[in-house]
């Protein structure tokens, strides 16, 4: 019997099989769920990449800052629900929102006190402000039990050239706490997952990104390996699982313990 047995996840976030998402994804599929996964620009790539999990999974595209998309989500997302399920209930026990995007000059040396207001403003609405945008479309599929999560890196500190991407970070955190005051009486849990630095595309596109994976493994008391997204997934799964039922507004930290130690 797996952790997610009879689950119906909604993932989103898959780029390419190097992808938290996408580790979170397969895992998921072993632990017993039915996973749809959405999409965005590079389609027939995502569903390439579809193909490659245990069981191909069905792919919708959304683009979070699209309000027409976030509109007819549920109405494109329901039939595969339906389909994976063999019945006639489409609903969604669980949802990760793995987005995030910085246009180039909200990141690296200079950014924070150079980067212009529409390029902030990008930042924050597709990196936080889309995780209660996916959560309110996505509402007539949810329920009691249902769990929301969404990746994080934990930004109580200024990093080295996370900048902008950090102060949305922030935003999303505060973002899940409302999020978990407000879905908690519908028996909606909300959470983050705090990923150490993993090597994927979206960290490729950090300048620096070196310097997170040089002081990781150093301090982490359990050690850190950025080419294992494996215990992040499973940190994923366990919170989109019946065995947190009382966890939510939280961050919880899949990094090694990193954020528990000083200098």
């Amino acid at each position: 019997m797996g952790l997610l047995d009879g689950k119906r996840l909604l993932i989103t976030g898959v780029i390419t099989d190097a992808s938290l998402a996408f580790h979170a994804a397969k895992l998921a599929q072993e632990q017993g769920a039915q996973v749809v996964l959405t999409g965005f620009g590079r389609m027939r790539l995502v569903e390439r990449i579809a193909q490659r999990l245990p069981e191909p999974a069905p792919v919708v595209e959304l683009d979070v800052s699209d309000q027409a998309q976030l509109d007819s989500l549920v109405e494109r997302v329901s039939p595969h629900l339906v389909e994976l399920s063999g019945g006639d209930d489409p609903k969604l026990d669980g949802v990760l929102h793995s987005i995030g995007f910085a246009p180039a000059s909200c990141l690296g040396e200079g950014a924070f006190l150079n980067a212009p207001w529409e390029d902030v403003a990008t930042t924050i609405q597709v990196s936080a402000y889309s995780f209660k945008s996916l959560s309110t479309a996505l509402l007539p599929l949810l329920g009691p039990g249902s769990s929301i999560v969404g990746m994080d890196f934990d930004n109580r500190q200024a990093w080295p050239a996370y900048d902008w991407m950090g102060v949305a970070k922030s935003t999303l955190e505060s973002v899940t706490r409302y999020l978990a005051r407000d879905l908690g009486p519908k028996g909606i849990r909300v959470n983050l997952c705090a990923a150490g630095p993993v090597r994927t595309m979206a960290a490729k596109s950090i300048p620096g990104f070196a310097a997170f994976e040089d002081a990781w493994d150093g301090r982490a008391p359990l050690g850190w390996d950025v080419n294992d997204p494996v215990p992040v997934a499973k940190t994923v799964c366990a919170l989109m699982s019946d065995w947190l039922p009382v966890t939510t507004g939280s961050m919880v930290w899949a990094d090694g313990g990193f954020h528990a130690i000083g200098v």
